[in-house]
């Protein structure tokens, strides 16, 4: 072992400091933007690696070093072919107003990561059960996603801007077959309709069931790559699911569905 590069490694001055503040504000915002998501198991697994083979390198371990090394230099290039459109996306919200806006900065300078765990989710069940079950009696099909703890600006910004208040009336109204709003899903957060007409991300899964229709596949696939909680309504037999991740709980009573809401929604 190099005893002169463990020494290096070791110390530590104020520029040291700095360059870890600076990272640790970096990860913390990026962990803001990924939680809740698919993408954090990712990050996780990727950070864990970094970690390794700065670890491994300050102990100047050249065989394990080079094999890592060789991993991290491919890795970045198989990341940015398979997340092309998330990074295209994660770019442009970078990019945005809006970023500067949502970046929670007294949480970051004064180390208040509890604000983020405190995170009540507010909404009224009866209202959307009560919607879902009259859009089934006339077979009228409508997908319905209530945020939780992930950001789903991405896909609100793929449909039409609403930002009312939550009623039955008012999600009846959007999914109405003649409604220029009723194709796509309509996203809820805070007890308020944000958007209508959004578009979801599908599953991709093989064994994926025959007999589901486009809004299950698109209620399967917003489930797995976030927390979310995906309400479908069937155009062909009126039966209410509730999908939460990536697996569908169907054909549900009013009861199970309220039961279901908010046993999931209490996090």
């Amino acid at each position: 072992m190099h005893f002169n590069c463990f020494i290096n490694f070791i110390s530590f001055g104020l520029t040291d400091a700095i360059d870890i503040l600076l990272v640790a504000v970096i990860l913390y915002i990026v962990y803001n933007l990924v939680k809740g998501t698919s993408a954090i198991t990712i990050f996780a697994g990727l950070a864990f690696i970094y970690l390794a083979y700065i670890i491994i390198t300050a102990f100047d371990l050249k065989l394990l070093s080079s094999i890592l090394g060789k991993f991290v230099n491919v890795g970045v290039i198989l990341i940015m072919i398979i997340f092309q459109q998330e990074i295209r996306k994660f770019l442009l919200y970078i990019g945005s107003n809006e970023f500067l806006r949502n970046i929670k900065w007294k949480n970051i300078f004064l180390l208040n990561f509890s604000a983020s765990q405190a995170n009540e989710i507010i909404l009224d069940i009866e209202e959307v059960a009560k919607a879902c079950f009259n859009m089934g009696s006339t077979k009228t099909g409508a997908l319905i996603v209530i945020a939780r703890k992930t950001d789903l600006k991405f896909y609100v910004n793929t449909g039409d801007i609403i930002d009312s208040g939550l009623s039955s009336r008012m999600l009846e109204n959007i999914f109405y077959k003649n409604s220029p709003l009723h194709d796509g899903a309509v996203i809820l957060k805070d007890n308020r309709i944000l958007a209508a007409r959004c578009v979801l991300p599908v599953t991709e899964k093989e064994n994926f069931p025959a007999h589901y229709g486009m809004r299950h596949r698109a209620a399967v696939g917003i489930t797995e790559n976030t927390d979310a909680l995906a309400i479908s309504v069937s155009e062909q037999t009126g039966e209410v699911s509730l999908t939460f991740n990536g697996e569908i709980n169907a054909n549900l009573t009013k009861e199970k569905l309220v039961f279901l809401l908010e046993k999931n929604l209490n996090i």
